[in-house]
């Protein structure tokens, strides 16, 4: 972690952990019950902590660090918490040759976090993306599934404070 990206706590609950536990004894004894169960535990708690980690490989005795390797290298799982509001930052060729890497660096700025992260009170989450299809619009970033397309640097304090309240 850099210098100025916060970290959320982790806040599981003993229900989302029993449930989790039962996906497990039902899948645990399948060839390739590795990948059902992540993406369960992600369903479960919305990403995948180093906790549920450690919980999936104590449970499944397979490796920490195996777990880690698959929730790492398959783009589907988060290890990070997502915000209430996701923002995703189009960083595909028209976009960026529009400026929309200008627009990321002023999200990350005024949120606080780095990309892949979460605001501290759980409200926003920054992430950039490759193309997203609106390429007429460019530069284009989405909030959830909101699109907001012909972008400056200056637009950014009024889209955060659309959601702020």
């Amino acid at each position: 972690m850099s210098k100025n990206s916060t970290a959320v706590p982790f806040n599981g609950t003993s229900a989302q952990k029993e449930e989790l536990l039962k996906v497990i004894a039902e899948k645990k004894d399948d060839k390739g019950a590795l990948m059902p169960v992540l993406q369960k535990a992600q369903d479960i708690y919305g990403y995948l902590p180093i906790e549920v980690q450690k919980i999936i490989s104590d449970e499944m005795n397979i490796p920490l660090e195996k777990i880690y390797g698959v929730a790492t290298f398959y783009s589907q799982f988060s290890l990070n918490p997502k915000g209430k509001y996701k923002i995703s930052v189009c960083l595909g060729t028209a976009c960026y040759v529009k400026g929309s890497g200008d627009i990321y660096n002023k999200l990350q700025e005024k949120l606080g976090i780095e990309s892949g992260g979460c605001t501290p009170d759980g409200k926003f989450s920054l992430e950039a993306c490759r193309c997203i299809g609106a390429c007429g619009l460019a530069p284009v970033l989405t909030v959830n599934d909101e699109v907001y397309g012909r972008l400056t640097v200056d637009d950014v304090d009024s889209i955060l404070a659309k959601y702020a309240e």
